[in-house]
């Protein structure tokens, strides 16, 4: 069954390099000319005949759908409905990685410029940078979900899936229930993650205020497009009022982020921005394992373990800033340290003599 996913992943990692390299072709092809026009005409033909991309099942993965299978089968062998012989429990699987989360800093940004390649699969902006790109978005249409994402750590689907009626502006809060799911490119609704995944989030008073005027002007929308309007009660839609693709919120994701001139990070990792923020802040981890809907503070603790150890050397970093003169110092320690001459050494005192003691006494 393993060995299948694998072959399938394989399968899928080449179906899904083959459409990448089309989709940058078209991207690359100017709209300008008969002859251009005509690329972008096949190239768009070429991707419609492909498969969706898709996901491949990772390593990380797998464990799970194992288990699972054990678990249907220990549930048929008590049932007496197969031999008591489960062939999950001898499944052995390659082990798993999951990346550090590290911190934009200015080295790892000069190096990435030099070389291209990131540090780490997760990467996470400072506080600074993800206020350069809330900045820079400021007047998108969807700033209120970059915003959320942004502040409040809700995932890709959850984001594209709230309601309206999980919202409450009297109490400054967000019910996360439903998620849009995206499988292949296919999207459906469904539950969130885990069952921790099903919380209450507080919301801040400039995003409360945001998400009114968003309403306000979702309104608008519906009342220009008329009988087209579809209303699928979503906090966040196109123009239409028709659901989001997460996929495609992905890739207007990385298109600002290039634009704005900020080192890139994958959307989830918007997710690792708010454990970030949360932190510098003080926040206990409690509190930001429930915002970010995690099942346990160990999972938060040891995914963001490696971005408390970078907060805290700039935190070192930012407290010596604040003394100048501390680096002028260590500037100027030589790199001999000089013979001191005896002659110019303080005098040591000379120890009482044993008759001085003896009168001090006597005078107490």
């Amino acid at each position: 069954m393993f060995d299948a996913i694998n072959e399938r992943n394989i399968e899928i990692q080449e179906q899904n390099a083959q459409r990448r390299a089309v989709a940058d072709e078209l991207k690359a092809t100017p709209n300008k000319g008969a002859e251009n026009r005509a690329r972008r005409k096949w190239f768009r033909a070429q991707l419609d005949a492909m498969p969706p991309f898709r996901r491949v099942t990772g390593l990380n993965t797998q464990p799970h759908i194992r288990d699972t299978l054990r678990t249907a089968l220990n549930v048929a062998i008590a049932q007496q409905v197969m031999p008591a012989f489960n062939p999950a429990a001898h499944v052995e699987l390659l082990p798993g990685t999951k990346p550090k989360a590290l911190v934009w800093t200015e080295e790892r940004i000069t190096r990435w410029q030099e070389t291209g390649k990131r540090p780490s699969p997760v990467m996470v902006w400072t506080p600074e940078q993800t206020a350069v790109f809330l900045d820079f978005v400021a007047g998108d249409r969807l700033y209120l979900l970059w915003r959320l994402i942004a502040f409040r750590g809700t995932r890709r689907g959850e984001a594209c899936g709230v309601r309206w009626e999980d919202y409450s502006a009297k109490h400054c809060s967000l019910a996360i229930a439903t998620q849009l799911i995206q499988d292949g490119w296919e999207v459906h609704e469904g539950a969130p993650k885990t069952d921790s995944g099903l919380r209450l989030i507080a919301l801040d008073g400039e995003t409360n205020e945001g998400l009114l005027t968003h309403k306000a002007r979702q309104q608008t929308e519906r009342e220009a497009w008329g009988e087209g309007w579809q209303n699928t009660g979503r906090i966040f839609t196109q123009e239409d009022g028709s659901l989001l693709h997460p996929g495609k919120v992905s890739d207007l994701f990385e298109r600002l982020v290039e634009a704005a001139g900020l080192p890139p990070i994958r959307f989830h990792d918007l997710r690792h921005v708010v454990a970030t923020l949360m932190l510098a802040a003080g926040v206990d981890i409690k509190v930001v394992s429930e915002t970010l809907g995690h099942s346990d503070t160990r999972i938060t603790r040891d995914i963001y373990q490696s971005v408390l150890d970078d907060l805290a050397r700039d935190a070192a970093e930012k407290v010596v800033q604040l003394v100048p003169h501390a680096r002028k110092a260590l500037a100027a320690v030589p790199d001999v340290v000089p013979q001191v001459d005896p002659a110019s050494r303080l005098p040591r005192m000379a120890p009482p003599r044993k008759d001085d003691a003896t009168q001090q006494n006597r005078s107490a």
